[in-house]
């Protein structure tokens, strides 16, 4: 028998099954139908080994998407791109990637994990909707099948299962574009989030920076040590140190380190407790909450008791107890006790993987109940320049490894106070592309300047 004859036979065959298959359709009941359906599933269930699940992309309200689906759909895009033929392309908002690949409808692929192999399947189901237009609308229902030997059932049902829905919310994270948020009253608004800093190119000693990263890589490590201890998962920070010495680079390579969302808290604009709370109530997880020169809040510093005593005196005075209501009328009335209550209160413990930072330039301006270890957990110090600091400025600004000038700017730096941005300013190139002699001989001479004038206020305030 001839190919082109075997081609021939063959497409009658499928010709012939495709008509009695739209017959049957066609006029056969629709119970009859689903009765015969139903009694194949059972005989096929029966015969067939395998089990098979089925995640749905809405639930039954179809408002909204499943959270599984999402996740189930993140956690096969790296299998998807690799065994799957045909693919969809979709185009992510808020997403560090650009593009998204997943497989597209009747489309499988198999996963294995700890032995056991598994396969997941594509499909959807299209329905007319029921509406009152010339041009029906399809209904497209999609969902995700895993299809597994029923001998595996209770390790994917108790195991495999929360592995993919936990490993596709994370993939979720770390892919999503980071947002930086700031507070107006008692709602955020956001914006993208893309500080470039890091801890590689934080001008800090690598002892001390090995140090903060292990600690943060801990935390977020550390949701079962929380639970078991019984304390909210969170943790405090605080930041303090002279203007200038990178507190706020810190935060951002903290955020970048984690891969989390940042909250900047402007105090200032919160007009009591009551709203500091719902700002509370209103961050996510895996985020950083900071609250920036929180000693320029003079009502969170240790002043509280010469405030109460100038608030007394002013009683007395009717014009000076009216100009003080106007005053506070239009400034924040948080106070110390709820500021508290929002480190770790009973609110604190709403969000989970949640890191609070202060930071301050006057540490010894802050009120010690508010910095003790349990609500700033960990103390971390930001002070002048030091030659381990400036040999990492010296790499990310001149790519420099070492410079005959090198030993000067050590003897230098041993004895003078200099900021991290100042030493930066100076490395700064002024021409493209910029000389790095130059620029070391320009830092130079303005260590020896900050040490003359160091040198001359000495001798002033000895005299």
């Amino acid at each position: 028998m001839r190919i082109g004859e075997i081609f021939a036979q063959l497409g009658s065959i499928l010709a012939a099954f495709m008509f009695m298959k739209a017959i049957l359709e066609q006029y056969f009941p629709h119970h009859l139908r689903s009765s015969v359906e139903k009694h194949s599933q059972k005989l096929l269930s029966f015969l067939s080994p395998y089990v098979q699940i089925t995640f749905n992309e809405f639930t039954s309200e179809r408002l909204i998407r499943s959270e599984a689906y999402s996740a189930i759909e993140t956690y096969l895009s790296s299998n998807s791109s690799a065994q799957a033929r045909r693919l969809k392309a979709d185009v992510v908002k808020n997403s560090s990637q650009a593009v998204a690949l997943s497989m597209d409808d009747n489309e499988e692929v198999a996963d294995e994990v700890s032995g056991v192999k598994v396969w997941w399947a594509s499909g959807k189901n299209i329905s007319k909707t029921q509406t009152f237009s010339f041009h029906p609308v399809n209904d497209e229902k999609r969902f995700y099948n895993l299809r597994f030997h029923k001998k595996h059932r209770r390790f994917i049902t108790e195991t495999y299962i929360n592995h993919v829905l936990k490993e596709g919310k994370s993939i979720e994270v770390r892919n999503r574009q980071r947002k930086l948020y700031t507070n107006s009253g008692s709602s955020w608004s956001h914006v993208p989030f893309e500080h470039p800093a890091t801890f590689q190119t934080l001008a800090m000693e690598p002892e001390k920076k090995k140090d903060i990263v292990d600690d943060l890589l801990a935390f977020s490590k550390a949701k079962d040590f929380y639970a078991r201890i019984g304390r909210a998962w969170k943790r405090g920070y605080l930041l303090y140190g002279p203007p200038g010495t990178g507190k706020s680079t810190m935060i951002a390579a903290m955020a970048n380190l984690l891969g989390y969302d940042l909250y900047d808290l402007e105090l200032t604009a919160v007009k009591d407790n009551t709203e500091l709370k719902k700002l509370l109530i209103g961050t996510s997880g895996k985020a950083i909450i900071v609250i920036e020169d929180i000693d320029c809040s003079a009502d969170l510093t240790g002043q509280r008791t010469k405030r109460r005593e100038k608030k007394e005196l002013e009683e007395d005075d009717p014009l000076r107890r009216m100009a003080r209501e106007a005053t506070e009328s239009k400034t924040s009335n948080i106070t110390l006790s709820g500021l508290l209550n929002f480190i770790d209160g009973l609110w604190s413990a709403c969000g989970v993987e949640r890191i609070i930072v202060f930071t301050t330039n006057y540490v010894e301006n802050l009120d010690p109940a508010l910095i003790r270890r349990g609500r700033m957990d960990k103390h971390i110090e930001l002070s002048y320049c030091s030659f381990e600091g400036f040999k990492v400025l010296a790499k990310n600004y001149l790519g420099l490894e070492w410079h005959h000038l090198f030993p000067r700017i050590e003897s230098l730096l041993g004895g003078i106070k200099i900021t991290p941005a100042d030493v930066a300013e100076n490395l700064m190139p002024k021409t493209v592309p910029g000389n790095a002699e130059i620029c070391l001989e320009n830092l130079i001479l303005a260590l020896e300047e900050a040490g003359a004038k160091a040198g001359l206020e000495n001798v002033a305030a000895i005299g």
